[in-house]
């Protein structure tokens, strides 16, 4: 588990002391993930047709390849992201979403930074990610690009498609490490 600097100008101008924030393996199962999980996924259906919908569901998480972890605040969920293990060297960043009223405040920055903290731990020498191409994914697209990952082909088992973005970035570029 991590716990990440708290020290948040919004509390600081208030004078109140800001929430212990947290960056953790978490179960899916759990039922305020499962919920945040499940937002995911129909934020996904809503905004791509059926076929191109990739994002895992709870069952999906469950898989040995891959680890789960949330971001707390004060013990609220507000964001979930997972690393999946692709092979030796190449994971990929699944279900990564923000509860509504946690976004546009860095959380989404900081679960990308911890999940590539960890692919790098992992000795991974490549994490790869899928999203939508369409308006919807426009921010995810952007942070993703912000974090240093560039435009791909299809990897894994994904084939090319005009609703799907592929990204990735190379982890044991010198240049590149954090």
């Amino acid at each position: 588990m991590t716990v990440l600097d708290t020290t948040d100008a919004r509390y600081r101008r208030a004078g109140a002391a800001a929430p212990e924030v947290t960056i953790g393996i978490e179960d899916p199962r759990a039922s305020d993930v499962r919920e945040l999980v499940e937002r995911h996924l129909e934020f996904a259906k809503s905004h791509k047709p059926h076929g191109d919908v990739h994002a895992l569901d709870v069952a999906g998480l469950l898989d040995p390849a891959v680890t789960v972890f949330s971001y707390r605040a004060g013990g609220e969920l507000l964001a979930v992201g997972a690393l999946k293990r692709l092979d030796r060297r190449h994971a990929e960043l699944k279900s990564l979403h923000n509860a509504e009223a946690a976004r546009g405040r860095g959380i989404g920055r900081a679960m990308v930074a911890h999940l590539i903290g960890v692919a790098r731990d992992r000795g991974f020498a490549r994490v790869s990610l899928k999203t939508g191409s369409q308006p919807a994914f426009a921010a995810a697209r952007s942070l993703y690009a912000s974090a240093g990952f560039t435009p791909c082909g299809p990897f894994g088992d994904y084939r090319s498609s005009r609703h799907s973005s592929f990204m990735t970035l190379p982890l044991d570029d010198p240049d590149l490490a954090a």
